[in-house]
């Protein structure tokens, strides 16, 4: 599925923030360029998740399908992750959502279907809001692909779910270091900034208007993204044009062969 020029494909970098929080990101494009394009063809904007960068298997099977069939690609890191530099315990929701705005504005142009991933899902709806609040920008939103989305997940997947312990730990020490089941297995860092930060960007309490069609993928036997979490969210968003997909055997990562064909059939969906 993944194409090996894909992985080779070397990243240009932009600086985003001001002063002591300033950073470079790390962004990959793709333009839309390949036999049989056309300019009226979405391009692809990839969200990555939470702890996860854009050299992931659901990223490279996007990207490949993209240069395969003539359609823009963008892929960037957040601050802390991958080839993007900054400090992941520095990461805040707004500071990479600002992040995720920028890229698109400097990146994106044309009609531009936006797949967010876990955390991804999540920016990928603030990002409609954001730009939403825009007078000008070059790109438009074709359609959102949610995978296992997780809005609010600071707040209600993590606060919420916390034991009384952590939640102490977190408010004295600034920050818990929460064990992993994914990678080699390195715990990472929960901060309070994390946690406080995000309550400004929370979104589950009303309707979210978006503007475009939405595809929510899903897994039922996912542990991380509760499959009522993605219901929650449907009932929040517009009824028109939003199908959720329930996937009986699948995980939160939704990287199998079977699940990325369903991805890229929701992708392609979209035009």
């Amino acid at each position: 599925m993944t194409n090996p020029a894909t992985i080779d494909q070397e990243p240009t970098f932009i600086e985003v923030g001001e002063g002591d929080a300033r950073r470079r990101i790390a962004v990959r494009t793709r333009a839309g360029s390949a036999p049989g394009s056309t300019s009226s063809a979405p391009g692809l904007f990839w969200l990555g998740g939470f702890n996860s960068d854009m050299r992931g298997t659901k990223a490279l099977a996007l990207d490949s399908w993209a240069a395969e069939h003539g359609r823009g690609c963008i892929r960037f890191d957040y601050s802390g992750h991958g080839e993007s530099g900054g400090a992941f315990m520095d990461g805040t929701i707004g500071r990479w959502l600002e992040e995720a705005v920028a890229v698109f504005e400097q990146f994106a142009q044309g009609p531009q279907v936006v797949i967010g991933s876990s955390m991804g899902g999540w920016m990928a709806l603030l990002l409609t809001r954001a730009l939403a609040g825009r007078a000008t920008h070059r790109a438009t939103l074709a359609g959102l692909v949610l995978i296992a989305p997780a809005p609010d997940f600071t707040e209600q997947l993590m606060w919420n779910a916390f034991s009384d312990e952590v939640r102490e730990e977190i408010l004295t020490k600034g920050v818990w270091m929460r064990p992993s089941e994914y990678g080699d297995g390195t715990p990472y860092p929960i901060t309070r900034a994390l946690i406080e930060e995000g309550r400004n960007h929370l979104l589950l309490g009303s309707a979210i208007e978006v503007g475009c069609p939405v595809r929510i993928l899903q897994g039922a036997q996912d542990p991380d993204v509760p499959w009522q979490h993605a219901f929650a969210l449907a009932h929040r968003l517009p009824a028109e044009d939003v199908v959720l997909t329930m996937i009986q055997d699948g995980d939160h990562r939704l990287s199998r062969p079977q699940d990325i064909a369903r991805i890229i059939a929701a992708v392609a969906e979209m035009g």
